[in-house]
C-alpha cells in the first residue's frame, strides 16, 4: 500500500493515525462486551475505518454527513462523547435516543450527522435535500451520504443521484463496495464491472479508489468536495475494501472463502497506516504503544462513566409527548371552530389551497414547493399555476418520477431549517414514497429530536371516474402511524386554513384534498392569512335523532341527505383532521343523539371509521341508544366505469344505513 502525504505535516498524520486507531480499539473493546453480553448487537466496521475516518476529517464539521453501520468513524471523528456513545449502545436514557433506537439508528444535529434507518436507500435522498438548501443559501458546502455495494440495488440509490444530477446538487455519494451485502457476493447483485460506472448514466463524475488507503481516502474526498462546491455538482465515489467480521455478529462469516480474509487482512487500513508512519520515522514503536496506551485509557474511562449511568425507567407521558415536537407559538390568527364568514368572498375549494400556498410563500421566505409539473405547467390540478413566475425556479421546483427521493430531500431540507411542501400528483402515488413517510419522516423526532417541516399534499377520492390508480381514500394508511398528522378538509375555508396551519406545523402533516370537492363546491373565504387549528373538528349542524361523524366529501353527502329528509334531525361532525383526532368533539356528537353513524369514501374494512367505533364503544358506551353503524366503500379497488363507481361509494348506501340506525 502506497501512501502519499501530500503537504501533510508530521503531526497532522499523527492526528489522522489517532482518529483511524480510535474506532478499531473501540470496536475491539465492543466485541468482548458484546460476548459479556453488555450489548445486545453490533455491526463491526473492523477493516473499512479508513472511509468513514477520511471522508469525516475531508468535510467542515458543518456539513451533514449520512453515515451507516460500520461508519462509526464518522462519529468518533465529529468528536462526540463517546461516554454517550456507549450509553447509546446499552441502550440508556442518557444516550442520543434516550434508549429508543440501537448502535448507529439515531442523529444529532449538534454535530450535523443525520441517523440512518435500517431501509438502506432512504439516506441518500437526504443528502440531496440538506444539499439543496446549502445551494439556496449559496453557501461553499456539501452533503455526503454512504451507502454499500448492496444498497446500490435499492431504488433509492437510483432516484436520490438522479435527483442530485438534475438539480445539480453539491453532494457527495459513498459506496463502500466490501463484497458482500450481508452474505450475498456482488457478483449475484449487479453486473457492472465497477459501481463508479453508474455514475455515467446520470451524467455525473465519479471515481473509484482503494478505501483501505486513509491518505487516499482523505485526499480524495477533499478534491471532489472542492470540485462539488466549485461546480454545484454531484460526485460519486466507490471506495474498494473489506469488512473482516460477519454483517452482523450473530451471522458470523462462514460464507466468505477463507483466501479473501488472508488477501484483504494484508491491506489492513489501520496496520498498513501504521507501518507507514513507523517506516518514515514518523512515529516510533515507544510512541505507538502509547498511544494506543492512551487510547485504551480513554475508552475504558468513558466506559465507566456509562456504566454509572441510571437505570432506564419507563415514562408513558414523555414517550407520547415525544412523538411530536412542539410547535412554537407564532401569533397567527386561528379561526374558531364552526365559524362561517359570510361576508368573505366566495371561492372554490381549489381556490382556498391556492390561496393557502400563496401567501405562505410570501410569509415563509424559506418554503419550497416541489412536485410533478408544478412549476410552469401550474401542477396536474393547475393550483401553483403562476407561482414559478412569481417566486422564481428555486423555490418552486419540478421534480423528477421519483416520489421518494423527493420526500427524503424534503426532510433533508428540513435539518437546515427548511419548510418544504410536497405534491403528491395524485394520492395514490404515495406508495412509491411510503418508506420516507413511515420510517423516516414519521420517526425521526421521536428518535432523535429532529422534526420534519414537511407537508405532502394528496389529491384524493374517487367520484371522476378516474378507475383504480387515481382514486383511492388511503387516508387511513397514515392515521395509523404515530408521529405523522393527517388533514382532510371539505369546505374551501377549512381548505385554506387548514393548509396554512399545516405549513406551520413543525411536524409532517399529510394534507388530503378532494378532487371531485376542488371545483364543485364554494364557501366563503377569508381575504387575511389565518389558520384552523390541527386537531379540531367542526360542528356543521345540530340535530337530535341521529350523528353523522364524517370528513372530505362525506360532509357534502350528509349535508344533502339532511337536506332531502328534513324530517331526520341530523347532528354532523366533520372530523376535518384524522390524526390526532378530537375525541372531545366526537364525544358530544355521541351524547347528542345516541345513535352514531360513521361515514367515509374509504372502503370499509381498515378504515377509520372503525378505529372510531371502537373508541366510542370503549369510552362512550352508556351513551349509546344503538349500535354504531357504519357506512363506507366496498371493499374492492376503485372501478372505472361511472356507474360501477356510483355503487362502490359509501353514499350509494347511505340511505339504507341511515334507515336501519333510525329503526334500531
Amino acid at each position: 500500500m502506497q501512501f502519499d502525504r501530500k503537504r501533510l505535516s508530521n503531526d497532522e498524520l499523527i492526528s489522522i493515525y489517532k482518529k483511524l486507531l480510535l474506532p478499531r480499539m473501540i470496536e475491539e473493546k465492543m466485541l468482548v462486551l458484546l460476548r459479556q453480553g453488555k450489548i445486545s448487537k453490533w455491526f463491526s466496521g473492523i477493516g473499512q475505518e479508513a472511509i468513514a475516518v477520511g471522508a469525516a476529517l475531508a468535510l467542515q464539521k458543518d456539513e451533514w454527513i449520512m453515515p451507516l453501520h460500520r461508519n462509526l468513524g464518522v462519529f468518533t471523528s465529529r468528536n462526540m462523547p463517546l461516554s454517550k456513545l456507549f450509553m447509546q449502545w446499552q441502550g440508556n436514557k442518557e444516550g442520543y435516543s434516550k434508549g429508543r433506537e440501537r448502535s448507529f439508528h439515531f442523529g444529532t444535529k449538534e454535530h450535523h450527522i443525520c441517523g440512518m434507518i435500517s431501509h438502506l436507500g432512504p439516506q441518500l435522498a437526504i443528502a440531496d435535500g440538506v444539499a439543496l438548501a446549502y445551494k439556496l443559501r449559496k453557501e461553499n458546502k456539501i452533503s455526503l451520504a454512504f451507502t454499500g455495494d448492496g444498497g446500490t440495488s435499492e431504488g433509492d440509490f437510483h432516484e436520490a443521484l438522479n435527483t442530485a444530477a438534475v438539480w445539480d446538487l453539491p453532494v457527495i455519494f459513498i459506496i463502500e463496495n466490501n463484497g458482500y451485502g450481508l452474505s450475498t457476493p456482488v457478483n449475484e447483485q449487479y453486473r457492472y464491472k465497477n459501481l463508479v460506472d453508474k455514475a455515467a448514466g446520470y451524467g455525473i463524475e465519479g471515481v473509484q479508489i482503494d478505501g483501505n488507503n486513509i491518505l487516499s481516502v482523505l485526499d480524495t474526498i477533499k478534491g471532489v468536495r472542492d470540485y462539488c462546491i466549485k461546480n454545484q455538482k454531484p460526485y460519486l465515489i466507490e471506495c474498494m475494501t473489506f469488512r473482516m467480521r460477519g454483517h452482523e455478529e450473530a451471522s458470523g462469516t462462514k460464507y466468505v472463502p477463507k483466501e479473501l480474509f488472508e488477501q484483504w487482512e494484508k491491506k489492513d487500513p489501520v496496520k498498513n497506516y501504521e507501518q507507514y508512519l513507523f517506516e518514515e520515522n514518523i512515529l516510533t514503536v515507544t510512541k505507538i504503544d502509547a498511544i494506543k496506551n492512551e487510547t485504551k485509557l480513554y475508552i475504558e474511562t468513558e466506559l465507566s462513566i456509562a456504566y454509572n449511568a441510571k437505570a432506564l425507567v419507563p415514562d408513558t407521558a414523555e414517550e407520547t409527548r415525544d412523538v411530536y415536537a412542539v410547535r412554537k407559538d407564532t401569533g397567527y390568527r386561528i379561526q374558531d371552530m364552526g365559524v362561517q364568514h359570510p361576508a368573505s368572498p366566495e371561492k372554490r375549494f381549489v381556490d382556498g389551497i391556492k390561496e393557502a400556498l400563496h401567501q405562505s410563500m410570501q410569509k415563509h421566505p424559506n418554503l419550497i414547493l416541489m412536485g410533478q409539473d408544478i412549476a410552469e405547467y401550474g401542477g396536474a390540478f393547475k393550483i401553483t399555476e403562476g407561482f414559478v413566475q412569481e417566486f422564481g425556479k428555486e423555490r418552486v421546483r419540478n421534480t423528477p418520477l421519483c416520489e421518494s427521493a423527493i420526500v427524503g430531500a424534503a426532510l433533508g431540507l428540513s435539518l437546515e431549517g427548511y419548510k418544504s411542501m410536497m405534491e403528491m400528483q395524485f394520492a395514490d402515488f404515495v406508495t412509491v414514497g411510503f418508506n420516507q413517510i413511515i420510517n423516516n419522516l414519521a420517526k425521526i423526532h421521536y428518535r432523535w429530536g429532529q422534526n420534519a417541516d414537511v407537508v405532502i399534499r394528496m389529491p384524493t377520492g374517487g367520484g371522476v371516474g378516474a378507475g383504480p390508480f387515481h382514486s383511492q381514500s388511503n387516508e387511513a394508511w397514515f392515521a395509523h402511524t404515530p408521529g405523522l398528522k393527517v388533514v382532510y378538509p371539505s369546505t374551501p375555508a377549512d381548505a385554506k386554513g387548514l393548509l396554512i396551519a399545516a405549513i406551520n406545523d413543525p411536524n409532517p402533516v399529510m394534507y388530503f384534498e378532494h378532487k371531485a370537492l376542488y371545483r364543485s363546491v364554494s364557501g366563503p373565504v377569508p381575504e387575511e392569512y389565518y389558520e384552523i387549528e390541527i386537531g379540531k373538528a367542526r360542528l356543521v349542524q345540530e340535530g337530535d335523532d341521529i350523528s353523522i361523524i364524517t370528513y372530505g366529501a362525506g360532509v357534502h353527502w350528509a349535508m344533502d341527505y339532511a337536506k332531502n329528509h328534513p324530517d331526520i334531525s341530523i347532528y354532523i361532525l366533520d372530523l376535518r383532521t384524522l390524526l390526532p383526532l378530537d375525541y372531545d368533539a366526537i364525544k358530544e356528537a355521541v351524547t347528542a343523539t345516541g345513535k352514531v353513524l360513521l361515514l367515509h369514501e374509504d372502503t370499509l374494512v381498515g378504515g377509520i371509521g372503525g378505529e372510531i367505533a371502537a373508541w366510542i364503544a370503549e369510552n362512550c358506551f352508556d351513551h349509546l341508544d344503538a349500535p354504531v353503524m357504519r357506512c363506507a366503500s366496498l371493499d374492492t379497488p376503485v372501478p372505472f366505469n361511472l356507474e360501477l363507481e356510483k355503487n362502490f361509494m359509501a353514499y350509494s348506501r347511505l340511505d339504507e344505513t341511515v334507515i336501519k340506525l333510525m329503526n334500531y
